[in-house]
């Protein structure tokens, strides 16, 4: 029963609104104010009790000891003697309103008395200093109330003490002083109360404005919800103010971005995150899928503008990593090329075979032979010189398939006899396809339009590393932009709209650096590129 007492407890504090949850809260400060207001109201009043009411007690027993026939009487006096002390203490006690009034002997043993009991009794406490003729002021509990009262000598005209004159009153209780304070301490609660609940209604409206009508549990869910969302993708997430302040970022933009973890508030020159990079989060995108490369990774961004309520919130950048694909998709451009080259090669030789034919139904067989062996040598001599140097059968068929290409195009691409690629991994293969492919693409764009259409390419094996020159000769390169031809997105060709350019150069640097080399270019009597590509890989030699 408890334990389901507890749990309905809990499903009513869930189901609290905004504004009841204020008022009750509003309601406990209020108490707690409460309690402290009357308690300080308290102990005001009796402070107020003690200093009004020690004056006057001290104020009497210095009237009643200054009476001359009370100094008269007092030194043969004797308790229960006589008529004129008893009256002179009541009266002083009636004139002034205190609760009694006695008076004692020289020794401080009671004469007379408010309190017919305490008659015979002594007066002296441990406090007091009365006997030494001054007087006293102070608190005392009789009979478990406390007193407050006064005591005063009374001296003789020689400055004897012949006597002591006692007056009090006794402490109001605590109930007695609530009295009093409540009716203030009510109207001071009903204010309060007023003005608690109307604030209480006021900020819940303000806050449930600013919040959209959504009450503290719902905005905690979705707040649960859009961190299992952040954390959970597998792409970055990462989102800029208008002044280029980070206010989110997931593990993944993190890490893609190399970002410290205390990014979020800190602007991004402050993280000196990359100009590039700078650009895609801050620049408008109107086309999806914009590929940028950063440090060895190719990363596609997509940037969509945040506003609400006519205010320019900033905007919301989503991110992946596309490395490996966008490798395979120059693998897959390469096996394109050289899938087109033999489907060329198919009509070429059905060209061939039906000149073979031809000759042969006009009985001109001197004419065959000497067809078949011209195309059979030239064949043959371009196989060899590939075959017998590069023993990689992927980038020996690399290479066939290229020189096709380069031959039906009117150009000549020369292996150095020197050339040497011994059989490799798997991994060193599909590296040494992209680099080669990309830079015999880009030379024979070079010498498109030139008058003597060559290119050079020798390919040196070391125990360590593998070496890649291509030199053609085209125009070569503009000295002012041959560090940004290996920039992404840069290009000195025409970009076509259905075809991607700049990427080419830029990922042969990526697969050069990731195998702990690089590929550098200069200028020698056209384009020169010299690509190095070690045997193992970089996280391997780690």
């Amino acid at each position: 029963m408890a334990t389901l007492g507890k749990k309905r407890v809990r499903a009513v504090r869930r189901h609290l609104s905004l504004a009841t949850e204020h008022l009750v809260l509003q309601l406990l400060i209020i108490a707690v104010v409460m309690a402290g207001v009357i308690a300080v109201s308290v102990d005001q009043a009796t402070n107020d009790f003690e200093r009004s009411e020690s004056r006057r007690s001290l104020s009497a027993a210095e009237s009643l000891a200054a009476n001359p026939m009370l100094r008269a009487l007092l030194p043969e006096a004797a308790p229960e003697m006589g008529a004129a002390l008893p009256a002179m203490a009541e009266s002083t006690r009636s004139i002034s309103g205190l609760e009694f009034v006695a008076v004692a002997d020289a020794e401080g043993k009671i004469i007379t008395s408010s309190y017919p009991q305490d008659i015979g009794k002594s007066l002296i406490n441990s406090e007091t200093n009365v006997l030494e003729g001054r007087a006293w002021r102070g608190e005392v509990k009789r009979e478990n109330e406390r007193i407050l009262l006064a005591q005063v000598p009374v001296l003789n005209d020689k400055g004897q003490l012949i006597g002591v004159v006692e007056a009090g009153q006794s402490y109001p209780h605590t109930i007695e002083i609530f009295r009093v304070v409540a009716p203030n301490a009510l109207i001071t609660l009903l204010i309060c109360l007023l003005l608690g609940a109307g604030g209480s209604f006021l900020l819940s409206r303000r806050v449930k404005y600013q919040t959209r009508g959504l009450e503290p549990r719902e905005i905690t869910e979705l707040f649960e919800h859009r961190e299992a969302l952040l954390h959970g993708v597998k792409e970055g997430i990462i989102s800029i103010g208008p002044d280029q302040h980070v206010t989110l970022a997931n593990d993944v933009a993190i890490d893609l971005l190399n970002l410290p973890l205390d990014c979020v508030g800190r602007t991004l020159k402050e993280l000196n995150v990359q100009p590039s990079v700078i650009r895609a989060l801050m620049t408008e995108q109107p086309e999806p899928d914009r590929e940028f490369l950063i440090d060895e990774k190719v990363v596609v961004f997509n940037r969509m503008p945040l506003h609400s309520r006519g205010t320019d919130m900033g905007s919301v950048t989503t991110f992946r990593d596309r490395t490996e694909l966008t490798l395979l998709e120059q693998e897959l451009g390469d096996t394109k090329a050289t899938s087109d080259m033999l489907r060329a090669q198919t009509h070429e030789f059905a060209n061939q075979l039906h000149t073979i034919s031809g000759l042969i139904q006009l009985e001109e067989y001197d004419d065959v032979i000497r067809f078949i062996d011209g195309v059979s040598f030239s064949r043959s001599k371009t196989l060899e010189e590939i075959t017998q140097r590069i023993l990689e059968p992927t980038i020996a068929a690399l290479l066939i398939a290229k020189a096709s290409v380069i031959a039906e195009r009117g150009m000549e691409l020369i292996l150095a006899s020197d050339s040497w690629l011994p059989r490799c991994e798997d991994s060193m293969a599909k590296d040494l396809t992209t680099v080669i492919g990309n830079l015999i693409d880009n030379a024979m764009d070079a010498v498109a339009e030139s008058e003597i259409a060559k290119i050079n390419l020798r390919i040196d094996t070391a125990e360590e590393h593998v070496t890649i020159t291509v030199k053609d000769s085209g125009p070569g390169l503009d000295p002012e932009v041959i560090e940004e031809i290996f920039t992404q997105g840069f290009s000195t060709k025409t970009v076509q709209k259905d075809r991607k350019r700049g990427f080419g150069l830029a990922l042969s640097r990526l697969v050069c650096r990731r195998r702990g080399g690089d590929i550098l270019a200069e200028n020698d009597h056209g384009a020169k590129f010299v690509a190095t590509l070690a045997q193992f890989k970089k996280e391997d030699s780690a």
